[in-house]
């Protein structure tokens, strides 16, 4: 297939990912929908905003057209914040191949409707396109900076998932396939709502043990809403559950870990976000899970008391006192 890539998205997860396929061969077109971000990017030949310490490969060309960046494209690579996707693919599907492999690489839920970004995709592409879901363990800036990294791709289409397999792989970049869409959609975007409370755990300085409990609760409450959609439990022990779940609630990179930190230490949600750069997903998501799993009849308790603490309505040491006297129970029940 044609090594021509487009990357919606200039962000640091969408700029990293062009410095990746513009390092083993690309010909990417990175879109961005902030003009003067496009135009100093391509002057400096860095993201002055995001990933401003890395170099773009001479391959890599920002752009603030989508038919510029879609003309020609094999995949198509969306970055976008969850909120912003579906304006984006709708403003794009004209200008999208017919023939073009569509990769979702954003970890969230919309939250109006509840849906997996691939279901988005779904909805505005229409049928019969080939989608496909990157996701896995991976700070943008360490994969910018070409440190090695193991990400996994999900699709209902074993071709597609097997063409970005071999396509996106590179010397330090290993990709891992599935096609449990379900089970690798609700791991990404769940381990943001889990990696908030560990930055309170954090913040509060409750210790190892604590963190420890948290993480293996909260993949089992992963767990549970995956499966209660389709998805299969033995994708949430992979790389796109267990995986990103310690990666996003124990490194120090991790922008929803920081909005616990910041919300632990009593700082307003609203002052947190408007102080950082970066969109964290988790915020938006954790109400969106809770819808789910209400309607899947599905319990969330760690999602439930980290809406309590975003929402102003309890605080963090609250939150995690209710989570303590909850009632006991054997460890493979829900809860």
């Amino acid at each position: 297939m044609d090594r021509t890539s487009a990357i919606l998205g200039a962000g640091s997860w969408g700029t990293a990912l062009a410095v990746h396929l513009g390092a083993i061969g690309d010909d990417v077109r990175l879109w961005g929908r902030d003009r003067s971000l496009v135009a100093e990017m391509a002057a400096r030949r860095a993201n002055p905003t995001y990933l401003p310490d890395v170099n773009l490969p001479p391959s890599v060309r920002p752009t603030a057209s989508l038919e510029e960046a879609l003309d020609g494209a094999g995949f198509v690579v969306s970055a976008v914040p969850s909120h912003g996707t579906r304006a984006v693919i709708r403003a794009a599907v004209r200008a999208v191949a017919p023939d073009a492999i569509v990769v979702s690489a954003t970890k969230g839920l919309e939250v109006d409707t509840r849906l997996r970004m691939s279901e988005v995709f779904e909805q505005e592409l229409g049928a019969g396109r080939r989608i496909v879901v990157l996701s896995g363990p991976s700070f943008a800036i360490e994969v910018a900076r070409s440190l090695p990294a193991a990400l996994l791709v999900a699709s209902s289409d074993a071709a597609a998932a097997a063409a970005v397999q071999e396509h996106f792989r590179g010397r330090v970049l290993r990709l891992y396939a599935s096609d449990d869409v379900v089970g690798v959609e609700i791991g990404g975007a769940m381990k943001n709502v889990i990696a908030i409370a560990a930055g309170v755990v954090q913040s509060l300085g409750l210790g190892h043990n604590a963190l420890a409990a948290l993480i293996t609760r909260g993949l089992a409450e992963i767990s549970r809403l995956a499966c209660a959609l389709g998805g299969r439990r033995e994708t949430l022990s992979g790389l796109s559950g267990l995986g990103d779940l310690v990666l996003t609630c124990t490194g120090s990179l991790s922008r929803n870990r920081h909005v616990g930190i910041e919300l632990g230490r009593g700082r307003p949600l609203q002052e947190i976000l408007a102080s950082m750069r970066m969109v964290a997903e988790g915020v938006r998501t954790t109400g969106a899970a809770l819808a789910l799993g209400t309607r899947c009849g599905v319990e969330l308790p760690i999602a439930a008391q980290m809406a309590e603490v975003l929402g102003g309505r309890k605080t963090p040491q609250a939150g995690v006192q209710e989570l303590m006297l909850r009632p006991q129970r054997a460890e493979a029940e829900g809860g």
